[in-house]
């Protein structure tokens, strides 16, 4: 596949930036548990990358959960705030983002996350997060008329930058199918770094997979190349 230049760079959060899907299937499983049920792993793959909304209509329909979305989601929002207030940056996460930061390369974040959820994972790290331009959450938006896999977040998120790409110009990095799916679908080039339930067949959707971050060469794209580290915003 051939790859094009890009200008733009937008990020998806959780499992991709923040090492934070651990946590939430420690979560989910903990939820499906006090209702003596099961969170399987074909469950947490329909789940991933969805809005909140969404994420607790599948939960409930899957494990056949005698409970509302909205006591389902006050759940989960209680357990977050406690588990959630300062998860580990994935491999490779940090130095891509400082990297293209420091070159002037415009980036962003497409979350399916609800904002407050987003503000207590990144709260302890203003000095990464306060580099991207702008955040979109998909959850509780009303600009985000459909979640991933729909391309809205995507197209919303890339209509913020202050001179609006194309969407080719555009690369989105992403560590779920439906993330990837809605990358795609907004015509943007998609860099995979999969969960580990994710399976090999599923990867070939994407632009390019990669095992983590640490694998991505930004030249690839046209973007400058990891070369003097010392120069990198710190």
């Amino acid at each position: 596949m051939t790859l094009h230049k890009v200008t733009h760079v937008i990020f998806d959060l959780d499992g991709l930036i923040l090492d934070s899907e651990a946590i939430y299937e420690e979560i989910m499983m903990a939820m499906a548990h006090s209702h003596g049920k099961e969170y399987t792993p074909e469950v947490k793959l329909k789940i991933l990358g969805t809005p909140e909304n969404e994420s607790a209509r599948i939960f409930i329909k899957e494990l056949n959960l005698p409970i509302t979305i909205e006591q389902c989601l006050e759940e989960y929002y209680k357990k977050i705030a406690e588990k959630l207030t300062n998860p580990p940056f994935m491999p490779g996460a940090k130095k891509l983002i400082k990297h293209l930061a420091n070159h002037k390369i415009p980036v962003a974040i497409a979350t399916s996350s609800g904002r407050p959820p987003y503000d207590i994972k990144t709260q302890s790290h203003p000095e990464i997060f306060d580099l991207f331009l702008h955040v979109v959450c998909g959850t509780n938006n009303p600009e985000i008329k459909h979640g991933k896999p729909a391309p809205d977040i995507f197209l919303n998120c890339a209509s913020k930058f202050p001179d609006n790409p194309d969407p080719q110009k555009v690369l989105v990095f992403e560590d779920s199918p439906n993330g990837i799916r809605a990358g795609m679908a907004a015509g943007m080039q998609t860099v995979f770094v999969p969960d580990k339930t994710v399976s090999k067949e599923m990867t070939k959707i994407a632009t390019l997979s990669l095992n983590s971050l640490e694998d991505f060469k930004p030249e690839m794209f046209g973007l400058p190349p990891f070369k003097d580290e010392k120069k990198v915003i710190c």
